[in-house]
């Protein structure tokens, strides 16, 4: 498993800010937020229901991890994705870093990894509440 989730009956973008909040209490910003739904539309004239890709980062945990292996950015940020389902329901996906970070055979990657996810479960609880 590669990610964890929650589904909310809630509006989307009041799911975003919910989001973009509790990532911000556990120490994340959001480097970039892929609106694939206006992009879908742009590009393919493909309509969409909504559908965002928010790429989170924490600086210090980023920190640590790019100065123990450079080439870990290839993984950065910690994407959450919000998405409409056809019911209206709105999921909340987590990338969990714990497993994405497996690939990385390096020194201290692994707690740097279980700590994010640590908080993005923290992230996934509060918006659930």
């Amino acid at each position: 498993m590669y990610h964890f989730s929650t589904t909310l009956q809630d509006d989307f973008n009041t799911v975003i800010d919910k989001v973009t909040e509790a990532l911000k209490t556990e120490g994340f910003g959001v480097l970039t937020d892929i609106d694939v739904k206006a992009t879908f539309k742009a590009k393919l004239d493909v309509d969409h229901r909504p559908y965002r890709i928010l790429g989170a980062c924490n600086p210090a945990f980023a920190h640590k991890a790019i100065s123990a292996e450079p080439d870990i950015g290839l993984l950065l940020p910690c994407n959450v994705v919000v998405r409409q389902e056809e019911n209206n329901d709105i999921t909340v996906a987590f990338m969990d870093p714990a497993a994405v970070l497996q690939l990385v055979d390096k020194e201290g990657i692994s707690e740097i990894a279980s700590e994010v996810r640590s908080r993005l479960e923290r992230v996934c609880a509060a918006i659930s509440n």
